[in-house]
Formats: C-alpha cells, sequence, structure tokens
C-alpha cells in the first residue's frame, strides 16, 4: 500500500525489500492511488532496487486502486502513462513470462470506462492506449461475475482478491457451516478464464477494520480463524496446476488488519487497533508455504519452532469504545492458534495461565493446533523432549483482556526465538 508510505525514504524501501525477499516473497505489487506524491514514494521504490545484488530477482508491477483513481474520461489514462512510462524500462519491472508484457493489474475498476460506452471498451481502450508505451499483460481485480471475463478483451488473466478469505460467512449461519468454512470462490474465476488466461489467487492471514461513521465507515471481520493463513496457503499448493501466480494481502495494510511486514510508514488512523500487535511472525511461517508454493516440495524442517497468535479480547467482551463492535463479531472464536515445526516428535504443553495447561503430541513436521484462551490470561506454548524444553514462544506483553479500551479483532502474532 503505496498510500501508507507517506515518510519513506529509500532506505526504508530498502529495508522492507531485503526482508521480504529474504523470505522467498519475489517482490511487491505496488497499491497506488490518485496523489501525485505517490508517484514520488513509488520512484523512491524502484531508487531501492538500483542498490540490490544483482542476484536478487526481486520484482514490482502496479496495481491501480481504481477506488482511489478516476477512470471516466479519456483524460484519465494520463495517470497510468505516467507511472509507467516512468518505469516500463526498469529492469526491475515484472514482465509476465509467457508474454513479455509488463504486468498491470488494478484493485476494483468494474465500474470504470475511460469515456467509452461500456467498461468492457473502457479497458479496451486504457490498454490500447498503454501498449503505446510497452506491451501489457493486463491482471485486474474486477469486482464483477467472472462469466463477464470472456466479453472483457482486454484481460490477459484474473485476480479474485477476496477469494483469501471466507466472506461468504455471516453471524446468522449455523456454527458448524462457520467452523468448516471452505474457500472456493477461486474455482468460478478459472473456469471463466480460458484461451490462456492466468489466475492470481489471494493468500491472506487476517481481516479486521474498524472505522465510525464519520470515517471511512467500515467495520467488519471476516473469519481468519481456524487456521486461515496456514490453510489457504496448503490448498493453493494443492492447486498449483491452475494458479499461475499468488499475491499475498498484504505487507502493510494496517487498516485492515492484514499486514505481514513491521509497523512503520504513516497509519491511516489505525493505531488504535494495530500499536502494541506485530505480525512479522507470519512472515517467517510465510517462507516455508511460499518455497512449497513455486516449487512443489515442502522445505525440510530443520529448527524446533512454535507459532502463536490470537486476539486481544474475548469476542463478547463490552467496550466503551465509541465505534460499535465489528459487523460479524460473533464468526471469531476465543481460541490461541499455534503452528508447530518439529524436527522430530515431540510434546507441546500449552498454558493461558500458570495453573492451566493442555499436552499436544507432535510427529516429526508441522502440526496446527489451537486451544481456548482465558479472560485476563495469556498466551504461552513450549516444546519438550527428552524431559528438556528445546523451544518456547511466551509473548509476555500479550493479555487476553476482559475489558478492553476499544474493540479490537486484530491479532497478536509471536513465534519462538
Amino acid at each position: 500500500m503505496v498510500g501508507n508510505t507517506y515518510p519513506y525514504t529509500i532506505d526504508d524501501w530498502l529495508e522492507d525489500i531485503k526482508l521480504a525477499a529474504s523470505h522467498e516473497i519475489d517482490g511487491f505489487v505496488l497499491n497506488v492511488g490518485r496523489e501525485d506524491w505517490q508517484r514520488q514514494r513509488s520512484a523512491d521504490c524502484f531508487a531501492a532496487t538500483k542498490r540490490l545484488p544483482e542476484s536478487t530477482s526481486f520484482k514490482l508491477f502496479f496495481s491501480f486502486d481504481m477506488t482511489s483513481v478516476p477512470g471516466n474520461s479519456t483524460g484519465d489514462v494520463q495517470l497510468f502513462r505516467n507511472y509507467l512510462s516512468e518505469h516500463y524500462q526498469s529492469p526491475r519491472m515484472f514482465r509476465h513470462p509467457t508474454t513479455g508484457g509488463l504486468v498491470v493489474s488494478t484493485f476494483s475498476g468494474e465500474n470504470s470506462t475511460f469515456g467509452q460506452s461500456s467498461m468492457e471498451d473502457g479497458w479496451a481502450y486504457l490498454k490500447n492506449e498503454l501498449n503505446k508505451i510497452t506491451p501489457i499483460h493486463f491482471i485486474p481485480s474486477f469486482f464483477i461475475n467472472p462469466t463477464r471475463y470472456p466479453s472483457i478483451s482486454a484481460m490477459d488473466g484474473g485476480f479474485n482478491w477476496n477469494g483469501g478469505w471466507p466472506i461468504q460467512l455471516n453471524a446468522g449461519m449455523p456454527r458448524d457451516q462457520i467452523e468448516d468454512a471452505v474457500l472456493d470462490s477461486d474455482l468460478v474465476h478459472i473456469r471463466n478464464l480460458k484461451g490462456g488466461r492466468n489466475f492470481m489467487a489471494a493468500v491472506s492471514p487476517w481481516f479486521f477494520t474498524h472505522y465510525g461513521p464519520d470515517s471511512w465507515n467500515k467495520n467488519w471481520i471476516y473469519r481468519g480463524d481456524d487456521l486461515l493463513f496456514v490453510r489457504r496457503w496448503e490448498q493453493l499448493i494443492n492447486w498449483r496446476e491452475c494458479v499461475d501466480m499468488a499475491q499475498i494481502i498484504s505487507w502493510n495494510d494496517y487498516g485492515e488488519s492484514h499486514y505481514i511486514g513491521p509497523i512503520k510508514g504513516a497509519q491511516p488512523n489505525s493505531q488504535a487497533w494495530v500499536d502494541g500487535y506485530p505480525h512479522t511472525a507470519w512472515l517467517h511461517l510465510n517462507r516455508y508455504f511460499a518455497v512449497a508454493f513455486k516449487t512443489g516440495q515442502y522445505p525440510a524442517i530443520t529448527k524446533d519452532q512454535i507459532f502463536l497468535w490470537a486476539r486481544p479480547h474475548p469476542k463478547d467482551a463490552v467496550s466503551a469504545d465509541r465505534v460499535p463492535r465489528p459487523n460479524n463479531w460473533q464468526l471469531a472464536d476465543d481460541k490461541a492458534w499455534m503452528v508447530v515445526f518439529a524436527t522430530s516428535a515431540a510434546t507441546v504443553e500449552a498454558y493461558t495461565t500458570d495453573d492451566s495447561k493442555q499436552t499436544f503430541e507432535v510427529k516429526a513436521g508441522m502440526t496446527k493446533l489451537s486451544f481456548p484462551l482465558k479472560p485476563d490470561g495469556g498466551m504461552k506454548a513450549t516444546m519438550i523432549r527428552s524431559n528438556k524444553v528445546v523451544t518456547e514462544c511466551n509473548p509476555i506483553a500479550y493479555r487476553f483482556e476482559s475489558r478492553p479500551g476499544v474493540y479490537n479483532f486484530n491479532v497478536c502474532v509471536a513465534m519462538s526465538p
């Protein structure tokens, strides 16, 4: 989200790029809006890539946020021209390996016409204009029925942005349907992307946004429970033959709580539910699945490790927050979620208080676990082998607060050293 990088320097970009690349992320999708300063931050990002070693293959491409970028008149094409004209010759721009076209994406855009008679004609017009600069490989995220894809000639592929979450759930559903939610919305997109068109899938660890009516008026959750991040990656790894690319949502979208990078830059007034809730442990966990998605083989586990995450208060806790509980708060579970990497069989002990303990026997490999939280308790897990603690995850600052100051359905994510 370039919109969250207002104070970034070239050094900040370089730090982020090196961190992402070291965890098997192949590039950044630069989500940009209409503000002029975002072009300068994007230019700083490209400048940072010039400091990378030649052996680093990190790439970049633009996703134009059409909830911000105007798309009604023919003149609105100029913003696209400006971005691509400045950077299309950069070796860091991602070109599709099959067509050689410069990859361009969007967030939304289904209502944009660029002065033409229809959306279909509008995007054909824009693509034709951009092709005058350099050949384009267009993979938008349009929020439409995918059966319309065949009529949109500009599309070289499609991105199902909503595919990372079980967005079909609502609080009135039976509990078993909530807990057994499937992530199958990709299938209709794939079926309608024929003739060599590509499919880009979304993978995301979480979603919570908490803006009141006096702000962006966005206040809801999607269910991130049941180890969503892990289950989604496992699904995409199984679907490697029909998923061409996976986009992780997101590196730094603090307002929607699905960041996996460090908390830095300029938050969009999300400090109340972001500050103190790091997610970078997810970045480390993500590496394991990214390797498997790219190679078809899960990497060997060579280090005992524990990952933990949990919300900061019970879902039905009462707060004096001026913004009410998020919509669909009932979808949440009052549990801690745990992923264990074990080099060989071991015992894992999970604690919420000093006198509460659950014991799990794990085999070599990855194990997915959960345990209930207790109000005003914490979360802690240890791995024991041959009567010795071999690793421990103990986020000492975390408490499952019974009386929260604000409604916060974000999550604290921690990992063993």
